[in-house]
């Protein structure tokens, strides 16, 4: 008997193994393979100062001539790279097995790759040397697509108005960088640290055997977030590379010595993608907890605006849960790459699919946002969201950089962002609470989330951070979007009294408040590392020094605080 189960188990393992390909195209809901699937790897592509950039090509095993998605990424192109090396080989699997040529290509000074690793910089320069190099291949049609993540998405946006690029996919991405590493003009702390922190595990353990692959891409951003935890208590912000790497990282401190949006590197060089050259159809890929999530709908309004009809999908994703999801992009970018590549219309009816956290459910629309009217719950006392104004005492608080109020969940780079309890924000007495009664219907939002506060402050420079909640029967507080105002001379609008007016932009979401549950606001003066905690000076990045913040929170007839909120039928 256990002889026949043995023989059973073996058979069905090799009947899996053959037919793996067909598994795999039920399980993401893709197209049937049509071609075995060739590699040639260790191609060497020249740039245009004499270096030469390493690539893989994959491509179907016929005479038939296909169109070429190109994949260009600092974290390497093979499972010799490590997890994420492996992912990618496994998606240029699958596109090539459906007929496309797919490029994979290390960015400069990145694995295989020539040169020194810069961010942003040189990839203009080296995307276009990628694609003159395409045009002396036999195999090549004339026809590009480009996807990929992040990263992978920025190099996208750098060569979208090259001639060639016909559809591009990029996910959780934006063009433009400034409010990526300054959101809301405050440095995002953390997700420097832990870029820079990841670049060094990955080199770390490239090479690795195979079997060690899984092993290492489970521990990788565990190691990471153990080398950046020193720094998140240091100072000066100038010296966390130091402490994070032992050694200077020249784009961190690139990034901090051009600190101002108006700055000629942003203005002429990181943030120089014109979208009106933008002709190629863009297929935008979202999470609502995504710190790129802003970023990137702004540019799909911009192509709005211009005459374009991209399309959207926006997930209930962060960061790193998509990152690790990328299946998720992975449909939509064939059925986009067939419908523009190849002519093959396969696209949706409508052009925007959204996830309505609190529903779970996809919803499709003609056009984000959709219309929606602004509905105010109004700061009150005893800690109320109430649908009246009413005269209360103002709140306060103290806020003290010694022991910055902490990021729980949101839109941090980090492994543990998205929706989560904030019961630790809960416990801090610089952290302000405010909760409406329970609702008698569901309620549901989608767009822009904005918190208008009345405020005062012992300093001039210091910050005002909101957060919208969900508060569960059960007790939980559960995060759905926030937002972060600095202050500093001339920003807000100065009230009579010598208060500040400020709005706050708690970003976009969409999500249902179920039957039941509460509205809640959360007010402080922070979310560190997501944004780095403010020192109470003008100086955030060479001061070692900082000054304890007395903060008043106002809300009456006079001055109206108030959460607004864009509630849809």
């Amino acid at each position: 008997m256990k002889k026949w189960l043995l023989f059973l188990l073996c058979l069905l393992a090799l009947l899996a193994f053959f037919l793996r390909r067909y598994v795999l195209a039920l399980v993401f809901r893709l197209p049937l393979p049509r071609y075995r699937v060739r590699v040639a790897s260790g191609l060497r592509i020249p740039t245009r100062d004499s270096l030469t950039l390493a690539a893989d090509h994959y491509y179907p095993h016929t005479a038939e001539r296909f169109p070429t998605v190109l994949i260009r990424s600092p974290y390497g192109r093979n499972v010799q790279a490590g997890v994420f090396g492996f992912l990618l080989a496994f998606f240029a699997h699958r596109f090539a097995e459906r007929g496309y040529h797919v490029l994979v290509q290390d960015t400069r000074g990145r694995f295989d790759s020539d040169g020194e690793f810069e961010p942003y910089f040189p990839e203009r320069a080296d995307g276009l040397a990628t694609l003159d190099w395409l045009q002396q291949q036999p195999w090549f049609n004339g026809v590009v697509g480009t996807w990929g993540p992040s990263y992978l998405g920025i190099v996208q946006w750098v060569i979208a108005d090259s001639p060639l690029i016909k559809a591009l996919v990029p996910s959780v991405t934006a063009a433009r960088l400034y409010d990526i590493v300054f959101p809301d003009g405050a440095f995002d702390l953390g997700m420097a640290l832990r870029w820079m922190a990841l670049f060094r595990v990955l080199d770390r353990h490239k090479n690795a055997p195979l079997p060690l692959v899984p092993v290492w891409g489970a521990l990788m951003l565990p190691q990471a977030e153990l080398m950046i935890r020193p720094a998140l208590r240091a100072l000066p912000v100038i010296d966390d590379d130091i402490v994070t790497t032992k050694q200077r990282v020249s784009f961190y401190h690139t990034w901090l010595q051009h600190a101002r949006p108006d700055d000629p590197l942003w203005q002429e060089t990181l943030d120089a993608v014109d979208m009106n050259r933008v002709y190629a159809p863009v297929q935008f890929i979202g999470g609502w907890h995504d710190f790129f999530l802003r970023a990137l709908l702004r540019d799909y309004q911009t192509l709005r605006a211009a005459g374009h009809r991209p399309h959207l999908i926006i997930g209930p994703w962060h960061h790193f849960s998509h990152m690790f999801t990328l299946f998720d992009s992975l449909e939509p970018g064939l059925r986009w790459f067939d419908t523009y590549l190849k002519g093959q219309n396969r696209l949706r009816k409508k052009p925007v699919r959204i996830y309505v956290m609190g529903a779970r459910q996809w919803r499709e629309l003609p056009d984000y946002p959709p219309p929606s009217t602004p509905l105010r719950f109004y700061l009150s006392g005893d800690q109320r969201l109430a649908r009246q104004p009413a005269d209360a005492p103002p709140d306060q608080y103290t806020y003290d950089p010694a022991t910055p109020t902490p990021a729980v969940g949101g839109t941090q780079f980090y492994l543990f962002g998205g929706a989560r309890n904030n019961r630790p924000l809960l416990r801090r007495r610089d952290v302000l609470r405010y909760t409406s009664q329970r609702l008698s219907a569901p309620l549901e939002i989608i767009g822009a989330v904005t918190l208008e506060l009345y405020v005062k402050s012992s300093l001039p420079y210091t910050d005002f951070f909101g957060r919208l909640c969900d508060l569960y029967p059960d007790g939980r507080t559960i995060n759905v979007c926030d937002g972060l105002f600095r202050i500093e001379p001339g920003k807000g609008q100065c009230q009579p009294d010598g208060s500040l007016r400020i709005e706050i932009d708690l970003w976009s979401t969409a999500y249902r408040f179920r039957k039941g549950h509460r509205i809640r606001l959360l007010v402080a003066s922070g979310a560190h590392p997501r944004w780095a905690r403010n020192l109470g000076s003008d100086d955030q990045i060479m001061s070692a020094s900082f000054a304890a913040a007395q903060q008043t929170v106002f809300h009456d007839i006079a001055h109206p605080s108030a959460l607004v909120l864009p509630l849809v039928n």
